[in-house]
């Protein structure tokens, strides 16, 4: 029995028949010439959700992304230092003691899964002579450029330990698709980056380009593919990533007012519940009241661990 026949047959209720509703939605708004973009919260990288996501991207399913800087980062982490990462399954039994054991063997802990503090060693040296480079020219590019970079000159294949099409990152960097990093700020590299601008070794801020420009081309973008067969949103998780990129149509409504239809899909895998301003676990229909969505747009909101969820979604988009 094929993923999408036993979908089918056994998940009929619940948080179970949401799953299903949407990803048959899914494939319901790409049939009718639909396009999607994907918000990427949560640490799905470090879970290792790329093996699949590459393939809805290769697959031509997915048309946009908008993701925290660390899901970023995290993805190329986990291409270039897999081998070095240390599992621990009794994470729940952890101690104070044994968290400090763990940071002092140079490993920083995301649930199950522990990152070696040298990870980024592989590649550092590299994205900061990008970076010094760009600042002597006085070019500003976006933080996902200087990574694509490592890709165009070989310097990931060099040094990676798990095959390339384990890397959504790579995926959106072969179908050039757009892919929006709100916040760089909050992430290891987006740490880094700061540190040598305040060594001085890096010229100045600018050679990252600011979250409003990422805006300005995520508008853009809207306004390029918006056509008349609607753009939808599937979001992972919540914060920066889901809020960034959804806000873009109230922006072009509301403030460069221009009449453009709303996201025309919605769904949300997410562990937070309804609650006094929560965005994560906001139901769909809030959205609404933001010019955000439309009205009669399909809505889902699935209550569960992404990293089972997800995967078996982009299964049944992809028709396993």
């Amino acid at each position: 029995m094929s993923i999408s026949a036993f979908m089918d047959h056994h998940f009929r209720h619940f948080n179970a028949r949401e799953t299903v509703d949407a990803a048959r939605a899914w494939r319901t708004h790409l049939d009718g010439g639909g396009k999607m973009l994907l918000a990427l919260a949560g640490a799905m990288s470090t879970a290792e959700l790329g093996i699949s996501l590459a393939k809805m991207i290769r697959a031509g399913k997915i048309h946009a992304i908008s993701c925290t800087a660390a899901n970023f980062e995290e993805d190329i982490f986990n291409l270039v230092a897999h081998d070095e990462y240390r599992m621990v399954p009794h994470y729940r039994d952890l101690s104070p003691d044994d968290e400090q054991e763990l940071r002092d063997a140079g490993f920083n802990r995301v649930t199950d899964t522990c990152i070696p503090e040298t990870v980024i060693r592989h590649i550092e040296h590299k994205l900061l002579e990008y970076w010094i480079e760009a600042g002597e020219r006085g070019e500003s590019h976006f933080s996902c450029e200087y990574f694509y970079r490592l890709i165009e000159e070989g310097v990931l294949d060099e040094v990676r330990q798990v095959p390339k099409e384990h890397s959504w990152v790579w995926a959106a960097y072969d179908m050039k698709i757009p892919v929006y990093v709100p916040g760089y700020e909050d992430s290891t590299l987006g740490n880094i980056f700061a540190a040598r601008v305040l060594e001085r070794k890096v010229k100045s801020h600018s050679v990252v380009k600011s979250g409003t420009e990422q805006m300005e081309q995520l508008v853009r973008w809207y306004l390029d593919n918006i056509g008349h067969h609607g753009l939808g949103f599937f979001q992972i998780g919540g914060g920066i990533a889901g809020d960034f990129a959804i806000c873009a149509v109230p922006l072009i409504i509301q403030d460069l007012e221009k009449d453009v239809p709303l996201w025309s899909y919605f769904a949300q895998i997410s562990d937070s519940t309804t609650s006094f301003g929560s965005y994560s676990g906001a139901v769909p229909n809030e959205k609404i009241t933001w010019y955000k969505l439309e009205k009669d747009a399909p809505k889902f909101m699935i209550n569960s661990d992404a990293s089972i969820v997800a995967p078996l979604i982009f299964a049944y988009v992809l028709g396993e």
